[in-house]
């Protein structure tokens, strides 16, 4: 069987509502340059069939306060590195509801309020919780949240506030995890998530490429994202921050970046698939070759700690190529 044979029977197993093996996604992972195109485009035709022709835009809001205690070597919030990164302490409810509808006003449909820390505190926590309460009370977005560990019963409370999906990234593969971070376990991530979804949460979870793994970690991290199943899978492209170990990391080639996206379409055809951080400044067209093989969503506007592209740029580059923000 011819490689453009193999992929085709892939995506015609995955139409017939078939999981494909840990083994075809590897090998998919592994086609030659030459028939990467033929992989994009069945893995595009897979996100159209389940997921039409909507793209997921979705704004953040970094609500972080103060240095981040854990030692990601990628992050420019962690205390452990000198990057010149500010730290402040939470808004209060009015400056958040006024920035969640200036995104429901620029098209978001969700908005993820994100805070740089191992775990909330209770009173941050509390607090947390009633800037929710206020979005959801004047603003009437889809509001999701990445605040670290947490425990049963702020899960609980999350979903009794009514927010959609919980991200947690996995950052990396299992192998590749202990040189990225030490002061928490891949195994603490896992668990988050698990307490996210008993709860009745949505997940949100995903990692880093470009962080120095090989490409047989960054299958690894695609299977076990796969085996997690979740409702959203978020991407990030390294962006080295000055001051990190990373700081002098190679950018990985734009191919690499495409067989991730399409591999975890084969494997997880209704999820929403995001280009999350460094799309921008990694990709020569900010995403729209992605969002023909196998993505069908984008953060816009910024980040944690830099800049995205302009929200009504991005609508005009997913309207250019067919598709609805």
């Amino acid at each position: 069987m011819s490689n453009l044979e193999f992929i085709k029977e892939c995506q015609e197993k995955v139409f017939s509502g078939e999981r494909i093996s840990s083994e075809d996604a590897k090998k998919l992972f592994n086609v030659p340059e030459d028939d990467l195109k033929e992989l994009a485009r069945c893995a595009n035709e897979i996100t159209r069939d389940y997921n039409g022709n909507k793209v997921d835009v979705e704004q953040l809001n970094n609500i972080k306060k103060n240095a981040c205690s854990e030692d990601c070597t990628f992050c420019g919030q962690s205390a452990f590195f000198d990057t010149g990164i500010e730290t402040y302490q939470l808004p209060t409810p009015e400056e958040v509801v006024t920035k969640a509808q200036k995104a429901k006003d620029e098209g978001a449909e969700s908005y993820c309020l994100v805070a740089a820390w191992r775990e909330p505190s209770s009173k941050d926590f509390t607090n947390v919780c009633k800037i929710i309460s206020e979005i959801n009370n004047k603003v009437g977005i889809s509001v999701e949240c990445s605040l670290g560990f947490l425990t049963k019963e702020q899960a609980t409370k999350l979903k009794e506030l009514k927010v959609k999906r919980y991200n947690h990234n996995l950052e990396t593969a299992k192998s590749k995890f202990p040189e990225i971070c030490t002061t928490h376990t891949y195994q603490d991530r896992l668990d988050t998530l698990e307490i996210a979804r008993e709860a009745g949460l949505e997940l949100c979870t995903g990692g880093i490429i470009g962080l120095g793994e090989t490409r047989d970690q960054r299958i690894e991290m695609t299977l076990e994202l796969a085996r997690i199943y979740p409702e959203e899978v978020t991407i990030n492209i390294l962006v080295p921050v000055p001051g990190t170990p990373l700081e002098l990391q190679v950018d990985l080639p734009n191919s690499e970046i495409t067989r991730i996206f399409s591999v975890i379409r084969f494997l997880l055809p209704e999820s929403v698939i995001k280009i999350s951080g460094g799309r921008e400044t990694n990709l020569d067209d900010s995403g729209e070759e992605l969002l023909q093989s196998g993505a069908n969503g984008i953060i816009t506007q910024g980040y944690l700690t830099m800049d995205g592209n302009d929200a009504q740029k991005d609508r005009k580059m997913i309207e250019k190529i067919g598709l609805e923000a």
